[in-house]
């Protein structure tokens, strides 16, 4: 019942064409099913006959991947990152793992297998950073990188025939996501390329110490294979209509990276179409993502880094890449001014820490965000990162193996971008203000809450804020944990009630229909924003509670790092204003304060991070509740927030950032 509940909403978010779309799929996919029921992997031939008629087959011309085979800034790892709290090692062939659960995923036709909300296996999500096949590339980098160390190829070689043999083209949770396919195409293409130049460098002479065996044919030929399969079934199943967010662009970034490499022109011209289309679609004309989360337009903007990296290489479509520029340029400027100066984020909505290549290696996450503004220093006509400034500054592994080192060195001759003060993105919906010495960043979401009919990586955040103070968080936002299993986790994270904003009747400001799904949708209007040098001013109200209207002032006092919260709620019964705390935070109540002013203190340094003093228009003594945080994918931990119910308009409360113990 709740499957077909879903199904109805579902297919209430479809328009009409989106609907015979998807029953085209449908049929493609019966055929699919009956054509590929023997369970061969997509590396035993090419499937499109049509690549082989008129006598010339595709073929894989990696240089065009313009890899920086003679990099020497690198590490010999073996192992990726998994999402918390999962060790590579323990999953390094456990291909179907359900992660969650000792189940597994079972071999049934992709199509045909439903992994939303299967608890008693796991979450789906989990299982496909395993299947993206990270570790391929890797290891045929550390190959190239020793010099042809054998163990680095064997190690690849199990792994590839291992998968292959266990996950047979359109069989099994790793095909049952386009996005999924592509990045693994992507690595797959990337995984080639550092074998040829293993081979080029054998062929040279260039290789230090005895002379590496030539890798083994079979093994690029069916990499090669795999890559035309994978892109050609891309090009049939991309996403589109009101799935066509973030998705669109990976799935149809691979298709770029395998047309390329291969010369098939119809894959490259339409992957140049959609992109040169979607990235003017999906972002506002100031530089923010529609889908209204840090990350997701983070990850993004990585897919446009390697299409424009490979096409202007290549110099291919340099009418079209030309005007992504300065759309770029405002892009990584917004996501520039969300980093403070201690290296915190302001980060709003979803966040699945996803990438789409990882030649680094290692258990620890690195900082993505980071990675990405190094990327974009290089492509574009400004630099965002400190490279001479900063004397403990070093390039990402992914930049070393992408861009020669005078290319990296030549940066420094950019000018850099520095955030300015606070700033408002209108049109994008958040705000990020500074105090003048640097040492507080808040922002303030007055966005959409989401792109498209789906809005599917937005939270029902109208209003919210978070706020840190010396590179720690304060206030936060929740983050968000999960997405296919634990239904009740996923829609805590996503609530209203969970995030720095008011509450009215319990409800939420949007309806929440499924895990990536909103019926009813909040929506903000920005009323004034006013920035001088020593005081920001910002009004709007949201409309989620309608007829009652929530409307909320911040005043931020940027001398004395005091920030005044004015909220209005129209009259309405049982309004209740949340502040969430960061796991790292703790409260207690002042003395002689009755309960209305209280210190937040830093768990673990001790600092005063500030006072909260809720002055007037509540109806009672504030409450700590009990609450949790996600800082990463797969993880939450406890933490402990405020509930206050708003008796009268406008209830003001006062946060002052700092205390005697920070002096």
């Amino acid at each position: 019942m709740a499957d077909l509940r879903w199904f109805v909403r579902r297919l209430g978010a479809m328009s009409v064409p989106e609907i015979f779309w998807r029953m085209g799929q449908r049929g493609l996919q019966f055929k699919e099913g009956l054509r590929f029921k023997d369970r061969r992997p997509v590396t035993a031939e090419v499937f499109n006959r049509s690549f082989k008629a008129g006598g010339r087959a595709l073929s894989a011309d990696t240089k065009k991947l313009f890899l920086a085979e003679d990099n020497e800034e690198f590490a010999l790892r073996i192992s990726i990152p998994l999402p918390f709290p999962y060790r590579y090692e323990h999953y390094r062939m456990w291909w179907h793992a359900g992660f969650q659960t000792t189940n597994e995923w079972p071999l049934i036709y992709s199509p045909d297998l439903d992994y939303r909300g299967m608890d008693r296996v796991g979450d789906a999500r989990t299982n496909w950073e395993l299947n993206k096949h990270f570790q391929f590339a890797l290891l045929a980098k550390d190959y190239l990188a020793s010099n042809g160390r054998e163990w680095f190829i064997q190690e690849l070689t199990t792994l590839f025939d291992d998968w292959n043999e266990n996950n047979p083209f359109l069989w099994g949770i790793s095909w049952t996501s386009a996005i999924e396919v592509a990045e693994r195409t992507i690595n797959w293409c990337l995984a080639l390329g550092f074998l040829d130049a293993s081979d080029r460098k054998l062929l040279s002479g260039s290789a230090e110490g005895p002379l590496p065996e030539k890798v083994p044919e079979n093994l690029k030929k069916r990499l090669e294979t795999g890559i035309i399969n994978m892109a050609d079934y891309l090009f049939h199943h991309y996403s589109r209509y009101s799935s066509a967010n973030n998705h669109l662009i990976i799935e149809i970034s691979a298709v770029l990276h395998a047309g390329v490499i291969t010369g098939y022109a119809p894959w490259t011209d339409r992957a140049v179409e959609i992109l040169d289309r979607e990235l003017f679609l999906q972002d506002y004309e100031d530089g923010v993502n529609k889908e209204e989360a840090l990350y997701y337009q983070a990850f993004m903007m990585e897919a446009y880094a390697h299409d424009l990296r490979i096409l202007t290489k290549n110099k291919i479509a340099e009418d079209k890449t030309s005007r992504w520029i300065p759309m770029l340029v405002k892009m990584a400027r917004y996501v520039r001014d969300c980093i403070g100066n201690y290296g915190e984020v302001i980060e709003f909505g979803d966040n699945d820490d996803g990438k789409l290549i990882d030649l680094q290696g290692g258990d620890r996450r690195w900082d993505y965000y980071g990675y990405l503004l190094q990327y974009m220093s290089l492509l574009l006509p400004e630099r965002y990162v400190s490279c001479t400034e900063d004397p403990d500054f070093s390039w990402h592994e992914n930049i070393c193996w992408l861009f020669p080192k005078e290319e990296r060195e030549a940066v420094a001759k950019k000018p850099l971008y520095v955030p300015e003060g606070s700033v408002d993105y209108k049109l994008g919906g958040n705000a990020i203000l500074r105090s003048n010495d640097g040492s507080v960043i808040i922002g303030i979401d007055h966005a959409p809450l989401g792109y498209g009919a789906l809005c599917a990586h937005g939270h029902a955040d109208a209003l919210s804020f978070q706020a840190c103070f010396l590179g720690e968080p304060v206030f936060c936002d929740p983050g968000t944990y999960i997405y296919h299993t634990d239904e009740e986790a996923r829609n805590a994270f996503r609530s209203t009630a969970w995030h720095n904003t008011v509450c009215i009747g319990g409800r939420d400001q949007s309806e929440m229909l499924g895990a990536f799904l909103w019926g009813r949708k909040a929506e903000c209007t920005l009323l004034r924003y006013e920035s001088t040098v020593t005081e920001d001013v910002l009004e709007a109200e949201q409309d989620g509670y309608s007829p009652y209207i929530h409307r909320r002032k911040f005043i931020f006092d940027k001398d004395n790092r005091e920030l005044t919260i004015h909220d209005s709620v129209g009259g309405a019964k049982d309004a209740v204003f949340s502040l969430l705390l960061s796991e790292d935070a703790a409260a207690h109540e002042v003395e002689g304060s009755e309960g209305k002013k209280w210190r937040i203190e830093s768990v673990f340094s001790g600092i005063i991070l500030g006072t909260v003093e809720f002055k007037t228009g509540f109806a009672n003594k504030p409450v700590l509740v009990s609450r949790e945080v996600s800082k990463r994918y797969g993880y939450k931990a406890a933490t402990s927030g405020f509930r206050v119910r708003i008796a009268s308009d406008p209830a003001v409360t006062v946060i002052s950032f700092g205390g005697v113990a920070d002096q």
